[in-house]
């Protein structure tokens, strides 16, 4: 059980590479090599369900191991509480998709290995116990979503998809900046991208100087942090791209949207802004 979740993490990109080696002309073929990688990646978010111990408040199912060492960075995947049901509905909404994209006739090949390639993303956020890691899976679920939208959307898809790019790809790089100053705030005496390390209010004693101003370091990046996240979920005033890449966007990537990627500003605050800067809501 110790490796199932690099199975749940890394099946969509065997999907990927099978269609993208799959010739042109066989269509149908890379459809059901992407159904059945969604089906079976589905039915071990299922076995992980089942073998979670729901008594237990820690992470499980944990795998760690070394990947830039010289930054202190760890491939850490894990899952819990919070994690759980949102592996499980992105397994369900894939497999679901994969079907209701059986008639997509325009580049059939490129559709279904973005479709594979935004699922294991996905599953990298939600699993991802290194806010290194977690902040690479989140920017590169901006780049086959970007492409859906924009090739296989409505008449005003370009829009669309630029709008979406440009508010998110804003929320990350604020992101990028609050998670280099948490590593050098950390230390090196810290685990200092594990996100479950980090939390416990560890930096509420910590002040950062900004442009000649003496600020709480905790408050200043959680507010870093909750732009991100609130561009994701988006909340007001951060919500306009999301009416222009709902409407334009193709049927199966409007119900990944709405059903999986606007929790991801949500996961976001739950797993990482609050824990690690607990004191900057108060």
């Amino acid at each position: 059980m110790n490796g199932l979740l690099n199975w749940i993490l890394w099946l969509p990109v065997m999907g990927m590479i099978g269609v993208l080696v799959t010739p042109n002309e066989k269509k149908n073929l890379m459809r059901y090599i992407s159904l059945f990688s969604t089906g079976i990646t589905f039915a071990l978010t299922l076995v992980l369900y089942c073998g979670f111990d729901v008594a237990n408040p820690d992470i499980q199912f944990a795998f760690k191991m070394p990947w830039i060492k010289n930054f202190n960075i760890f491939y850490s995947l894990g899952v819990d509480g919070i994690s759980l049901p949102m592996i499980l509905l992105t397994g369900l909404l894939f497999f679901i998709c994969i079907l209701s994209s059986w008639t997509i006739e325009k580049h059939v090949k490129a559709y279904f290995a973005l479709l594979l390639m935004l699922q294991s993303s996905v599953f990298g956020v939600f699993l991802s116990l290194d806010f290194f890691l977690f902040y690479v899976y989140w920017e590169v679920m901006l780049l086959p979503m970007f492409f859906l939208i924009g090739i296989w959307g409505g008449e005003n898809r370009e829009y669309a998809a630029i709008k979406f790019f440009l508010y998110t790809f804003f929320g990350s790089i604020v992101m990028l900046v609050g998670i280099i100053a948490l590593y050098y705030a950390a230390g090196k005496g810290v685990d200092s991208f594990n996100i479950i390390a980090l939390q416990g209010g560890k930096f509420k004693d910590l002040t950062v100087n900004l442009f000649g101003h003496v600020l709480s370091f905790e408050k200043t990046f959680f507010w870093a942090m909750f732009l991100g996240f609130a561009i994701k979920v988006p909340v007001f005033p951060f919500h306009t791209w999301l009416p222009h890449a709902h409407v334009q966007a193709p049927t199966a990537v409007s119900v990944i949207l709405a059903g999986v990627l606007l929790k991801m500003g949500t996961y976001g605050f739950l797993r990482i802004a609050f824990p690690i800067f607990p004191a900057a809501t108060v």
